[in-house]
């Protein structure tokens, strides 16, 4: 197993504990040389906090960690391709790579439906592969909306 794969596995576990919460099952894992500095999983029904997404509360542990809102040389790994708000956020802490599983045709903002974090319009442009256990990810969403309805 590749070291993308490690950790988007990782994200998929916790994306499994917000789903257990009764959250939006996404995960993410803000990680540097090898460790991690942040996690966490969809927040904002239990925390009455519509920022609080999974790579919010990930970026936001790692800033803690690390002192400092700045989070260069790191990597996200992420269930769901990010929205808007969380590339807004990316690209403020500096991250340099989001690695994501599944592409998210209504909201994506990794080039599904808008290009924040592709762009080369903004002061920061962190790589981005998207795709990686997209099924995996892809099946704890739809099994997730299914059982709502």
């Amino acid at each position: 197993m590749n070291v993308d794969e490690h950790w988007m596995r990782v994200a998929l576990q916790l994306a499994v504990e917000g789903q257990r919460a009764g959250e939006v099952p996404v995960g993410a894992v803000l990680t540097k040389d090898g460790r991690v500095l942040g996690k966490g999983w969809n927040r904002p029904v239990a925390t009455h906090d519509p920022s609080a997404h999974a790579e919010i509360v990930a970026l936001r542990a790692g800033g803690r960690r690390q002192r400092n809102y700045r989070l260069p040389g790191t990597t996200l790994y992420v269930t769901l391709e990010p929205c808007v708000m969380c590339a807004g956020a990316i690209v403020q802490a500096r991250v340099e790579r989001v690695v994501f599983g599944a592409y998210d045709p209504k909201a994506g903002a990794a080039g599904s439906v808008f290009e924040v974090l592709v762009s080369d319009r903004l002061n920061h442009k962190p790589d981005c592969l998207g795709g990686i256990l997209a099924l995996q990810a892809s099946e704890l969403m739809k099994a997730f909306f299914q059982d709502r309805r």
